[in-house]
């Protein structure tokens, strides 16, 4: 089944983890194309520093924020309630806010495990199942998932858990919302520029090295601008595009997952060889 392409004009959107990175820019994309936002963040300042900057930079805007810990399932049942109380449609859902872990599975706790999973799988599925009777025919839900939701690599065990989840619930829920004319867009990000390696949380028996190593390891790969990447999904959007690659170091892993016969885990011990398949594969 088509659906026409969204239409951004006067439609109602969430977005969350709209307080800087993506989201941010996505809720500047968003204004700019006429949306009245609904802005989720867990940073009050710096979601009320975005809020005031869209307000001032887009006239006669309308935007409303709320403050939110996605940690919390509580927290995420009373964000339902608040949203609801706020809007009686929503056309637009967008699951964007993330966290990462660093570490192998032995060195970080369950406790740590379950976080990541609560903001990165769980609050999606929440918020979805409790907005979706307000979001009318014509709209739309897109899901933040990662290049990580596409392979799994070594010490990303619970971030990897969290986005292939979220991958398999939104490609499910395609299925059962086209027929309402509802669609839905998983974006699979590459490396994109924002501060969620500074901000990666740390298994507990990481020696400050290690640390250091993993935090910086994990930041040279955050390459694609975020202001880009957010215009490339608002485009996915309104063309209802099922799913997104962002950059390449995205779409390789994407490729080769599909067309060669081994993990991911033995392409990273042979670099030479995905060196000489990205040099015939374009961006």
């Amino acid at each position: 089944m088509s659906i026409r392409p969204f239409q951004f004009a006067g439609a109602t959107a969430v977005v969350t983890g709209a307080a800087s990175g993506m989201g941010e820019h996505l809720a500047r994309g968003l204004a700019e194309r006429g949306s009245t936002l609904l802005l989720v963040d867990r940073d009050t300042a710096r979601l009320d520093a975005v809020a005031a900057s869209l307000r001032s930079t887009y006239p006669g805007s309308s935007v409303t924020t709320f403050t939110t810990d996605l940690a919390d399932r509580d927290a995420v049942d009373r964000l339902a309630t608040d949203l609801l109380a706020a809007t009686d449609r929503v056309d637009l859902l967008v699951n964007n806010a993330g966290v990462a872990l660093a570490g192998r599975f032995d060195q970080i706790s369950m406790d740590d495990f379950d976080w990541v999973m609560a903001i990165n799988f769980t609050a999606p599925v929440l918020l979805t199942h409790r907005l979706l009777p307000r979001i009318p025919p014509g709209g739309h839900i897109l899901n933040v998932s990662s290049v990580f939701g596409l392979v799994g690599p070594k010490g990303q065990t619970a971030y990897s858990s969290s986005k292939f989840a979220l991958r398999g619930f939104t490609e499910a829920l395609r299925s059962e919302l086209l027929p309402r004319g509802i669609g839905t867009t998983t974006v699979h990000p590459g490396g994109i520029r924002t501060n969620i390696a500074l901000n990666a949380r740390i298994g507990g028996n990481l020696s400050n090295g290690e640390v250091k190593h993993a935090q910086e390891s994990f930041d040279k790969l955050l390459t694609f601008p975020a202001d880009r990447a957010a215009e490339l999904m608002l485009e996915a959007v309104k063309a209802r595009r099922a799913r997104l690659l962002i950059g390449l170091s995205a779409k390789l892993p994407d490729l080769v997952s599909r067309v060669v016969p081994m993990s991911f885990g033995t392409l990273e011990r042979g670099a030479k060889s995905v060196g000489r398949l990205a040099g015939r594969v374009r961006r």
